[in-house]
This record gives C-alpha cells, structure tokens and sequence, in this order.
C-alpha cells in the first residue's frame, strides 16, 4: 500500500491560495468553518487522512491528471454554476430501479434527498420514469459477462433534449449496465461539464453481480432489431440493500460533482477521487475533503453546519427521502418502505466529529 501524502504547506496552498482576492474570501468565512477546512493541512487530524493506493490499477496510477487546487477551480473559464434561473438538479431513471414499483419509487426518493443534503441550497427534482425504449438507445449484451448493457452517449444526448429550462443539470440513473463505446467492456457513468447531463448505471454495485451465480445474464439470446427493446422487459434488477444505497449515492454526488467543475482530487481522502473499479470506489469516502468542500460551497453557496445538519437528518430520518414527506402509496402498502442506512453509520459519525469542530 502507498500513500500520497503532500507537505503542509501544499495543502494550505491548495485550500485557500496565494491570490490576495482568494485569501481574504477565505478569512471571511465563519470561523468554525475555518477551523473545519484547516484541518486539511493538520498532518495529526483524524477528519481528513492521505489517500491511499493499494494496487497500480488504481486511477491516480493509471490515469495521470494535474491536480485542481481552489484557485484553479475558482478561475476556470468554463465552470457553470447555478444561478436563480437555473437552480434545480434533475434526475431521470431510466428503466426500473426496483423489483416493484414501490420499492422503485421510494429508491429514487431517497436518492432525491440524499442530493438535496448534499448539494444543500439547491432544488432537486424527479421527472417521469422513462423505459428504455424512449430514449432509442443503442443496446448490446457483454461478451464477457452477457449481461444487458446500453450506451451511455446515447442517453446524454436523449438527456440532453429533456433538459428543463430552469435545470443546472438533468442527470439520468438505470439499474442497465452501460458502455461508452464498442471498444470499452464498461463505464459506471459518464457526465458532459458543458451540456450539464449525466448518465449513472448502479447495476455493478447489487452483491451479486460479479459472482459466478449473477441472475442478470442473458441466458437465451434473440436477434433483435436496433429498435425491439423487448429484450429489457423483466431484466434482472439486484435488491435494494444498504450496501447499494450507499454506493448509489456516492456515485451520484461524485459525477454531479463533476458537472459543478470538480476535477478528480489528488489530495486526501474524498469522494472526489477516482475510481477504477468496486474495491477502489469502496475505498472512497462519502465526505469531500476541504479543498473540494471549499469548491462546492463557493459553487453552491451553503452553510457547512446546515449542510452537515440536512445530511445527518436525512440518516436519522429511515421511512423517506425528504423530511416529513409521505409516500403517494403509503394507504397501499400499510405504511413507508424502511430506508436501508446501517451502511450510513460511519458517515454519520463522521459528520458528527465534523459538527463538534464546526461549533465548539
């Protein structure tokens, strides 16, 4: 194991900037978020630690990038952020995300307040559940694996159209595994910073899918033409456990992230680095580490203890996405679907230590 460890001063560089106009911004933030954000360079915090590489297959080794300190985040000329008239994340799923329709609905409600913590201040909003043959996708089964897949280009573009005129960015989740290209096996998302789109896929994060008794191959495989999308009628879909959840909402952020211009982080531990496969994207932390956490409030504009506060409620809070909210089929089922966050539990500790420093 290696770690990727800077020297104090970098890190304090990286985080508040030698530009005069940068530093006194950050000398205006309140003073607990200040004490919060220093412990980046603090080489004995136990808030924020080194990355850690374990393999060579792992994204900063294999995929060399420059790393994004604030300030170049900050000047980048192509960075979009929201505005009063486009304030709104959007999320379309594409296909079932559950078994049934109730599990189905609820997933993407808890999905919806998870974001609507995450990017606190923003308005996050569900749009009609689409099948696949809406967006006129391509499709294939894998060679390897023989499991559905459809391209990942093409529902950007079908995103793309959809786009509201008050959205900063539509993002499209499917339980289909998905392929950027003919060339490439697999891609967990892919997002387009200029269009503000993304397509996500959490049919790789179910407990089964990379063992040999995986339900979702295609075991009779019809010709078809490029438009009979009758082969995804009842395709497998894993069940919606804690596990899932936490790797759903991980992967969420982490690309929208991506759509507010945060480049992949090379410097602690974040949810904001890469990730080359499960084990790595398990690696990664649910927090953005300070640097990150200072781009996306310069971004979005929030308080850092609301922010921290709507996350833990959101934990607290098992029978539904939002606060308070109730499920249109809760006179059906006899009550809400239980919120699966055991796997929460760490970050829920996490953001706690978080709090304590942020107010002391």
């Amino acid at each position: 194991m290696q770690l990727v460890r800077h020297s104090q001063q970098t890190l304090k560089t990286a985080l508040i900037s030698k530009n005069p106009v940068l530093v006194s911004q950050y000398e205006k933030l309140d003073a607990g978020e200040q004490r919060l954000m220093n412990e980046a360079f603090q080489p004995a915090s136990d808030l924020f630690g080194p990355i850690t590489l374990h393999s060579q297959s792992d994204w900063i080794t294999s995929h060399p990038e420059a790393p994004q300190d604030f300030e170049q985040f900050f000047s980048d000329p192509y960075r979009k952020i929201p505005s009063p008239d486009k304030h709104s994340i959007y999320i379309q799923s594409i296909g079932s995300l559950g078994n049934t329709r109730i599990i189905s609905e609820e997933y993407i409600k808890w999905l919806q307040g998870y974001c609507k913590a995450y990017f606190y201040g923003l308005r996050v909003k569900l749009l009609e559940p689409v099948p696949v043959s809406a967006t006129k996708c391509s499709f294939r089964v894998n060679e390897n694996t023989q499991n559905l897949q459809i391209h990942a280009g093409d529902i950007l573009k079908f995103l793309k159209k959809k786009k509201p005129e008050d959205a900063f960015c539509i993002v499209g989740i499917t339980m289909i595994d998905l392929y950027p290209r003919d060339s490439w096996n697999f891609v967990f998302g892919q997002a387009s910073l200029t269009d503000g789109v993304g397509i996500f896929s959490f049919a790789r994060y179910g407990s089964d899918f990379y063992s040999l008794r995986y339900e979702g191959k295609v075991k009779k495989l019809k010709k078809t033409s490029s438009s009979d999308y009758s082969i995804f009628d009842n395709y497998y879909i894993p069940e919606i456990t804690s596990v899932l959840l936490l790797r759903s909402c991980k992967t969420l952020t982490h690309e929208i992230g991506h759509i507010f211009g945060l480049r992949h982080c090379q410097w602690l531990a974040c949810l904001m680095q890469g990730s080359n496969h499960l084990e790595e994207a398990d690696r990664r932390p649910l927090n953005l580490c300070p640097i990150c956490l200072r781009k996306l409030q310069c971004a979005v504009g929030f308080g850092i203890v609301e922010r921290y506060k709507a996350l833990v409620q959101w934990i607290d809070d098992e029978s539904a996405g939002t606060p308070g909210a109730t499920p249109k089929h809760s006179r059906e089922d006899n009550g809400n679907l239980p919120k699966p966050v055991e796997a929460f539990k760490e970050w829920k500790e996490w953001i706690i230590k978080c709090l304590a420093v942020l107010q002391k």
